[in-house]
């Protein structure tokens, strides 16, 4: 069994490896990749494919791009750390879904679905059934409020007053609009893939910044982007220089 695995996360990628090959001792992983782009380049250079596994969002796009771009006639398995989806969208046309962290069991079973699809027929995705996929991620819920933990107090943080996320010394935190900053519990890659895209961005691995929270843009070096956040005056707030079309794409809200 050839499989590809399209994913952003390494660890979710790796940990996926690891369960395939528990799993399937014949599995071979001929690639993963992190971005659509890419995705659609493996997929073309590599059309004897048996299986992918398609996490949804990626930093370039939602997956569901790659079939409009691609070809692709073989099954798909999708993942994400969302719940929210109308799951009953993943089930049609032979494509399943799975909730990450992916549990081994469930692994096991979507694999044993595919199995019987390829002893019967495996009907194409249609570009219908990416409407109804784009669809249903677009009345996602997402998420509202973040719990920090203030001494022996919680109180709750509305995601509309957080000027941005971050990572500092392997923790994660939030700057609120009262200048306050709070520890989190989660990791920033999660809290990226759970809070509404057009209104926070993932500048770099550090800063994940919201919309509201910009008061200038201007030109930096390495064809770089600097920005000028509310309450904070450090010089590290840089649109890394891949993100740099991506990010003025989402200023203008396309």
């Amino acid at each position: 069994m050839r499989v590809i695995i399209v994913e952003d996360e390494p660890l979710a990628a790796d940990q996926l490896i690891t369960l395939l090959q528990q799993l399937n001792a014949t599995c071979e992983v001929v690639n993963v990749c992190d971005t659509v782009e890419s995705a659609v380049t493996c997929f073309n250079e590599n059309p004897e494919v048996d299986l992918a596994f398609f996490d949804i969002q990626l930093g370039d796009g939602l997956s569901f791009e790659i079939f409009r771009k691609t070809d692709l006639r073989i099954p798909v398995i999708f993942t994400t750390a969302y719940d929210q989806y109308a799951l009953q969208a993943f089930k049609v046309n032979s494509i399943d879904y799975l909730l990450k962290p992916i549990n081994k069991s469930e692994l096991s079973v979507a694999l044993q679905k595919f199995d019987r699809l390829n002893k019967g027929s495996f009907h194409q995705i249609t570009p219908e059934l990416i409407q109804n996929l784009i669809a249903s991620v677009g009345k996602q819920e997402y998420k509202k409020r973040f719990l920090v933990k203030i001494g022996t107090h919680l109180r709750s943080i509305n995601t509309d007053e957080v000027l941005y996320f971050y990572s500092y010394q392997k923790g994660t935190f939030l700057k609120a609009a009262d200048g306050r900053n709070y520890m989190l519990d989660q990791p920033l890659e999660y809290i990226e893939k759970v809070i509404d895209a057009e209104k926070f961005f993932r500048i770099n691995r550090k800063y994940l910044v919201s919309i509201g929270s910009i008061n200038d843009v201007h030109s930096y070096s390495n064809s770089r982007l600097k920005l000028k956040v509310k309450n904070q005056d450090e010089d590290d707030f840089l649109v890394a220089r891949e993100k740099v079309k991506l990010f003025k794409d989402w200023l203008e809200g396309i």
